[in-house]
């Protein structure tokens, strides 16, 4: 197993919670122990990265960098070590995904993944290796958002400035992935939920802007400049958020529809 490197200080700049900053310390201890020299980074993203985080619902969204491709017993020795049963996630659940140092600069919109894996106490296992095995249903435009993300806010837990490392895919690619997202929301069994209303806020913010903000700040963003959307769903999806009612399906679904239209989709 090789030695963890000396150099390279791990510790990202703030945290939301210290459990979330020792758990990502020590997945980046892991990942370095796994493969060496061939971590380029490791990154928080997601919530954590657009200061969104909420215990006990939010995911702890990470990127490894590596200099090139991973064998496959190289992924296998990954996933053993940051798997849930072996590193307990004080999260609802781990979202990891490895990618070569070149496709985390290249601005692609493919997955170009090496590893995903999902693991949590409250999520389903999965572990893939190849972007083709993945379930065409689940959607492929979240890497590369998650990649811009990673560019404009995400935060080194170990490695150079994540804006030295990613490259978002241009504004114009962006907004056909963001366009994208909605459609694989507007076609899900779950479609009314808080998250779906927030996370299209948050879609048609950033295409408005050219800036990413959590959910929640972009939900807000819309309550206070809506346009054409209907800030009362917005604040709806606040109270459900909290604890309370549920929203309806309609109205959610017109919303979508609307965020969808303003993203020229």
């Amino acid at each position: 197993m090789p030695k963890r490197a000396a150099t390279g200080a791990v510790g990202m700049s703030s945290s939301p919670d210290p459990a979330v900053q020792d758990y990502l310390t020590e997945v980046a201890h892991r990942c370095r122990d796994v493969v060496g020299d061939e971590v380029v980074g490791v990154y928080a993203g997601g919530s954590v990265a657009l200061d969104g985080y909420r215990p006990g619902r939010s995911d702890i969204d990470v990127a490894v960098v590596v200099a090139g491709r991973l064998d496959d017993e190289a992924k296998r020795s990954l996933v053993s070590a940051l798997r849930h049963e072996s590193l307990p996630c004080p999260a609802r659940g781990l979202e990891l995904v490895v990618y070569r140092a070149d496709v985390a600069a290249s601005g692609r919109v493919d997955p170009g993944f090496e590893v995903e894996l999902n693991t949590g106490a409250r999520m389903d296992f999965r572990a893939t290796f190849d972007p083709a095995a993945r379930p065409p249903q689940d959607g492929s435009f979240w890497y590369a958002v998650d990649r811009s993300i990673l560019a404009d806010h995400g935060r080194s837990v170990d490695g150079p400035p994540a804006g030295d490392v990613f490259t978002s895919p241009a504004d114009w690619d962006l907004a056909g992935l963001l366009a994208e997202s909605l459609r694989w929301h507007l076609a899900s069994p779950a479609a009314a939920t808080d998250d779906a209303v927030l996370n299209a806020c948050r879609a048609v913010h950033r295409v408005r802007s050219g800036r990413w903000l959590s959910k929640a700040a972009a939900g807000a963003a819309v309550v206070f400049d809506p346009g054409p959307l209907d800030p009362a769903l917005v604040r709806a999806a606040f109270r459900a958020r909290d604890g309370g009612p549920s929203l309806d399906l309609a109205a959610v679904r017109r919303f979508q529809l609307d965020v969808l239209h303003l993203l020229g989709g």
